[in-house]
This record gives C-alpha cells, sequence and structure tokens, in this order.
C-alpha cells in the first residue's frame, strides 16, 4: 500500500538530492559535462558525413527526424509542398464544393469527410444523414466515463484531460475484447469499425466536459440528435450560434488529416501497427498532438497576438505594416520565433490558413484581431525572408483559428488543441481501419548507434 510522504520530509529530500554529490559521482553532473562534446561532436560529423548513404536512407536523414523520406502508405490524404493538402485527392475548395453541405449554401460537416476518407467516395446527402444518425445512436458516455472525466483536477491539461477520456473508454472496446476470443484476421476490420465509429460519436462529449468542467459550471447540454455533429458539439460546450456552427464545421473539416508523416497521425499509426486497440491509439496520437512543435502551436500563436494588441494599446501604436514588421524584429532579435508561421513540409501558404481567412472575410471582415493577423500576413514572409532562416516564410493554419475561436467567445487558449484533436480523430482513425482491413504489419524500423554509424561512414 502506497503512504503519503508528509510535506517536510519531501521538502527536505529534495534539497538532499539537490546538494548531494556535485562531482564525478553525481549522474546528473557527469551527463552535463558530457553534452556539449557530445553535440560538437555530432555537428562535426553530420558535417562531414550528412550526405553519406546508409542504403536507403543517408546519415543526415537518419539523425534529422526521418524528414520527407518516403516509406509510409497513407490512404486518406497527401501533402505538396507547393499545392498543401488534398483529402482522397480532393483540395479543400473542392471539398466544400462537392460534399454535402449541412445548411444551404453552408460548409460540409465532418460526417460527409468522414464518408470520403473511408470509401474514396463523396456521399450523397442522404448517406450524410444517415452517418449523423448513427453518430448520434452510439453518443452515450457510460456513466463511469462521465464521472472518471468530472473527477480529474481543473488544473490539468484540457489535451491531458482528452487523452485520459479517451482511455477511459478503453474498456468498451470491441476490438480488444475480439481480439482476446481469438477472432480471425480477416475480420478485424469489422471490430475496429465499430470502435472508430462509437469513439468518434463519444468524443464530443468527452471534449465538451472537458471544456465545462474546467472553464465553466460542469453542466453539459443534453445530447440534440436534431443537429448535425458539429451544432450538437458546440450545444454541449455552450455556444448557440449559427456562425459558430459553420466555424466549427470548416475548422473539423480542414484540421482532421494532414498525411501520416505528422506526430498524431504517425503515433496512431504506429500504436495501431501493434494491435492496439483504436482507443489505446488514438490515446497515443492525442499525446503526440500536445506537444508544442505540433497542435499546441494554435495558442501559442493567438497569445503572440494578444501581445501585439497589447503592446500597440499601451504604447498608443496603429497596427499598420511598419509597426508591426518593428515588432516582427523584436520577437526574432530576442530569439524567439514567429509562431504561426512556416512548415516542415509546405513550401507557400497553408490552405487550411487560406480557408479561414476566407470564412473571416466573410463573417468577422472588421475583427481587430482579425485584421491585426491580415497585417501580420502581409509583412511577416518578407521580414522571415530577410532573417533568412526559415524555410517556409508563409503561414500555416495555426496562424488563423485562435482568432476565429476568441472571436465567438471561446477565449480559452489552453483548450483549443482540444478542438483540434476532435478533428484530428477523424482522419487517423480513417487510416486506422484501413491498416487493419489490409492487414499492415507492425510498423518496426531499423535503428543504428552513433558508433555503428561512425564506423560504416569511416569504413565506407
Amino acid at each position: 500500500m502506497l503512504r503519503r510522504i508528509p510535506l517536510r520530509l519531501a521538502q527536505s529530500s529534495m534539497r538532499s538530492a539537490r546538494t548531494f554529490a556535485t562531482g564525478a559521482d553525481d549522474l546528473k553532473a557527469v551527463l552535463a559535462a558530457q553534452i556539449p562534446d557530445r553535440i560538437s561532436q555530432t555537428k562535426e560529423f553530420l558535417g562531414q558525413y550528412g550526405n553519406t548513404s546508409l542504403g536507403e536512407v543517408t546519415v543526415g536523414q537518419a539523425y534529422g527526424g526521418m524528414r520527407s523520406i518516403k516509406c509510409m502508405v497513407w490512404e486518406t490524404s497527401l501533402l505538396d509542398a507547393e499545392e498543401g493538402i488534398r483529402f482522397r485527392g480532393r483540395t479543400i475548395p473542392e471539398l466544400q464544393e462537392q460534399l454535402p453541405a449541412t445548411i444551404e449554401g453552408g460548409e460540409p460537416g465532418p460526417e460527409a469527410l468522414l464518408w470520403l476518407l473511408l470509401t474514396g467516395e463523396v456521399p450523397t446527402k442522404a448517406q450524410t444523414d444517415s452517418l449523423t444518425q448513427e453518430l448520434h445512436a452510439r453518443s452515450a458516455l457510460p456513466a463511469e466515463v462521465a464521472q472518471a472525466i468530472d473527477s480529474l483536477p481543473k488544473t490539468m491539461h484540457p489535451m491531458t484531460q482528452l487523452s485520459t477520456g479517451i482511455l477511459a473508454l478503453q474498456p468498451e472496446s470491441v476490438f480488444a475484447a475480439k481480439y482476446r476470443d481469438g477472432a480471425p484476421k480477416t475480420e478485424y476490420w469489422e471490430h475496429a469499425y465499430e470502435d472508430i465509429i462509437t469513439l468518434l460519436a463519444r468524443l464530443p462529449e468527452v471534449a465538451a466536459r472537458i471544456y465545462r468542467n474546467i472553464y465553466h459550471d460542469g453542466k453539459v447540454a443534453p445530447h440534440d440528435s436534431s443537429l448535425d455533429y458539429s451544432a450538437n458539439f458546440n450545444r454541449m460546450l455552450g455556444y448557440d450560434n449559427p456562425e459558430f456552427d459553420e466555424l466549427m464545421r470548416m475548422y473539423l473539416l480542414i484540421h482532421s488529416d494532414h498525411e501520416g508523416g505528422n506526430v498524431s497521425a504517425h503515433t496512431t499509426h504506429l500504436v495501431g501497427s501493434a494491435l492496439s486497440d483504436p482507443y489505446l491509439s488514438l490515446s497515443a496520437g492525442m499525446n503526440g498532438l500536445a506537444g508544442p512543435l505540433h497542435g499546441l502551436a494554435n495558442q501559442e500563436v493567438l497569445r503572440w497576438i494578444m501581445d501585439i494588441k497589447a503592446h500597440f494599446d499601451e504604447k498608443g501604436l496603429e497596427v499598420n505594416h511598419d509597426t508591426i514588421r518593428e515588432f516582427a524584429w523584436e520577437t526574432l532579435n530576442s530569439g524567439k520565433v514567429i509562431p504561426g508561421y512556416g512548415h516542415a513540409v509546405l513550401r507557400k501558404t497553408d490552405p487550411r490558413y487560406t480557408a479561414q481567412r476566407v470564412f473571416a472575410l466573410k463573417y468577422l471582415p472588421e475583427d481587430e484581431l482579425f485584421k491585426i493577423v491580415g497585417t501580420i500576413f502581409e509583412v511577416v514572409p518578407d521580414v522571415l525572408t530577410e532573417h533568412g532562416k526559415t524555410k517556409n516564410p508563409w503561414p500555416n493554419v495555426d496562424s488563423h483559428s485562435g482568432v476565429l475561436l476568441n472571436y465567438y467567445g471561446m477565449t480559452e487558449f489552453d483548450y483549443y488543441t482540444v478542438l483540434f484533436g476532435v478533428s484530428r480523430a477523424f482522419g487517423v482513425l480513417s487510416q486506422l481501419f484501413w491498416d487493419r482491413a489490409l492487414g499492415f504489419p507492425l510498423e518496426r524500423p531499423k535503428s543504428l548507434t552513433p558508433e555503428w554509424i561512425e564506423d560504416y561512414c569511416k569504413n565506407n
């Protein structure tokens, strides 16, 4: 049985740990002494051998995060450096034109996209509505899951709560139960499908409970099966605005998938390759999405924009090209990055940014923060190009979404990545279905030690 350690004893232990050994017998001190030499040696080694082939890849690629190595199959989307994302071969404007709209002349919802991602076919309105009702029919959270989410401390980050909430649903996994019972491999896709549709159906309430518990009164509006997926999600969050419903439909669509190499997609696929069920796989993917170099970036962007506004208000400055340029250079010269600009793959403006800008021009053209975003868009690419340390000086999806959410009253920055997570689930789970249907194997790349690589390079 675990016992509680008295606070004074714990504090004393921490002091002892800090003041214990500081010489050759202290592990942290030994590591601290090694790191500068290792950094220097690695940099020198890559400078000499970075382009050396190891067979399928170069030394630089092995050390560089496997960037752009073509070694994954991803059914649902493809990212082109110049063109941007295509979902099953369709651009975002083509999706908006071809998928059934939820309201006349409006945005398609994630249900229509899910049909497309899974089947490769554009659904009819009747097929979309049928899928909406199937999601509604599976949406009720088990009482113990709701209780588990409600018991989480408000100080726990929303993304940690999302991952925990998904794991709390895992005992319901059909795939895990059928695997234990010895289901044949040819049936894996059926059991994965059951988990995937149920998980997507229950995500809105999981996410809404997190939002209402942390930021509001903990009360979640009852599920409304007369609404589409996005509007019902908004009601549970506490928002009843047709424009915000349209934003949520677009948001869930454009953030859903970005081919397989990004952290959340690759992690979901990797964990699933071990035949972990969709709940375990998605929870792992959400932990990746929570990183500041991935999904967490959208809240950092809005904080930077709010800093601009506060700085300009304090100084009595006008938002124009000159003042934004000066603030951008101050940011870069202080050793910080300009959040929301640059992308690991893209070399042009992110089409997801463009879709959000078109939405803003339609619904909130006079919003003060949107005007700042627009001015940043007109100035910052030139600043980053002159700065010379950014391969892609153009805006990505994160540079706009926070401003739109803020306009409709969702001002809680830390929650934005949860919305990203609900959206990303549609893409990564669609691929996970095909991983099981096609019998994709356990993913197991080969790793090498630095010593092996060095010997290989010197001898070859």
